[in-house]
């Protein structure tokens, strides 16, 4: 297409988004409410580890990618495509005001024939009637008569190195049959395989069914952890050995609790809407009870593994290694780390981190409370000053073999030690 892409939410959906449409050939205005954002994307910087400077730097340079806070650059693109955050709110209700908002800034500056598409999950129906409806409104256009409308759930998992956002199936649901078309076109010029649905509701729902299928596995694991620990059998051995079956079984892997901006929060958004149908959804709230609780099962062997040491939990000092929610990256949205380290210093801990993506803590909604803390330094004297070092987060470049040299306790919550020190009187697993 010649007209610009919009791509509205520079995160770590919108801007990979950027930057292979980009690469695709196609010229892309990407928008953020974030100034600072934007002027470093103008520079050619990246704010986010796995999204390399110089790609960004290409495509600045070839004039295929520039980002800018001016919403009536709307106007200038054939298609615009929301990427933004659809947090929970405090009981877990879902709360998709970014979405809104941004329909609202976007809609007076539509031109007939534009394509809007959704990339953000939520639940079925927030396309067709709740953006729908903003979009209507601003404009002053009718939605799949004036201008195209569309929902394609996003799939980007940050640190995956065999797949990128070209290479992975993307889902496509439009208002009409035309909208469709249109979405298609639109992503075809830079995806390899696009999976067209028949609505916008269906694409909402396969987003949903992707991430519960996730919480309530991972939650399976977590509870077969905790039941196999009071048999004497190691979680980590028994999945190794059942991954080796080449059917019928796929591999989750138990931890400290669930991160990320997707599975900790995606499946409330479907028990949210099923209530409104009279439906419940008993698994997806078991699931989630199972992994809220695993920061508490963590600190209840924190304390133990201290008690058993002569030491007790208030006063001690812990170092957790991660605080990205998954393995080498550099996000640390919803993570569980967070929920431990708010709950070991309640209970009167004093605690540190280390991870070598997060040099500093930054601001969030969740946890503002740890905002400017900084990463401590991985050496010998370093970690032999703390009473037990935690493992919230399994990153590739930390130095395991040095933390069992050095340190007095370890509780590994990620099979991180697995090969590097056997039984202990110094190491658990929890």
């Amino acid at each position: 297409m010649n007209e610009p892409i919009g791509v509205v939410g520079l995160g770590y959906v919108g801007l990979p988004l950027c930057v292979h449409f980009a690469r695709s050939g196609a010229s892309v205005i990407g928008f953020d409410v974030d100034e600072q954002k934007v002027t470093q994307l103008n520079a050619g910087e990246s704010y986010i580890l796995h999204i390399p400077a110089d790609e960004i730097r290409t495509a600045v340079a070839a004039e295929r990618f520039e980002a800018t806070t001016d919403y009536a650059r709307v106007g200038d693109c054939g298609a615009v495509i929301i990427c933004v955050p659809t947090p929970l709110g405090r009981h877990r209700e879902p709360d998709i005001r970014f979405i809104i908002e941004t329909g609202r800034a976007i809609a007076p500056h539509l031109k007939p024939g534009a394509l809007v598409v959704l990339e953000s999950t939520t639940y079925p129906g927030t396309t067709d009637t709740d953006l729908r409806e903003v979009l209507e409104a601003g404009s002053g256009m009718t939605a799949g008569k004036d201008f195209h409308l569309a929902y394609s759930p996003e799939r980007e998992d940050p640190g995956r190195k065999d797949r990128n956002v070209t290479q992975i199936p993307k889902v496509v649901g439009g208002l009409t049959e035309a909208c469709l078309e249109r979405a298609k076109a639109v992503y075809g010029t830079a995806i390899e395989q696009l999976v067209p649905v028949s609505s916008c509701r269906v694409a909402e729902a396969v987003k949903l069914m992707e991430n519960i299928f996730r919480s309530v596995n991972i939650a399976m694991v977590n509870e077969l952890k905790m039941v196999y620990e009071a048999m004497g059998i190691d979680i980590w051995e028994v999945i190794d050995a059942a991954k080796t079956k080449p059917f019928g079984y796929m591999p989750f892997y138990p931890g400290p609790g669930l991160g990320g901006h997707c599975i900790p929060i995606d499946p409330f958004y479907l028990t949210w809407k099923a209530r409104e149908y009279g439906q419940s959804t008993k698994f997806i709230e078991l699931a989630g009870e199972i992994n809220t609780s695993m920061p508490a099962y963590v600190v209840k062997h924190v304390s133990e593994a201290l008690s058993g040491a002569g030491k007790a939990l208030n006063g001690s000092r812990i170092l957790m290694l991660g605080v990205a929610y998954k393995a080498n990256v550099d996000d640390d949205r919803e993570s569980p780390a967070y929920v431990l380290w708010r709950i070991l210093e309640d209970l009167g801990a004093k605690v540190d981190y280390h991870d070598p993506h997060v040099p500093e803590i930054r601001p969030s909604r969740e946890h503002s409370q740890f905002a400017g803390r900084r990463n401590v330094e991985l050496t010998a004297g370093n970690v032999r000053g703390y009473d037990l070092v935690l493992v919230a987060t399994k990153h590739e470049n930390v130095d395991y073999q040095l933390i069992a040299d050095e340190a007095q306790l370890i509780i590994d919550t990620r099979n991180a030690f697995d090969g590097v020190i056997g039984k202990s009187e110094k190491y658990f697993k929890a």
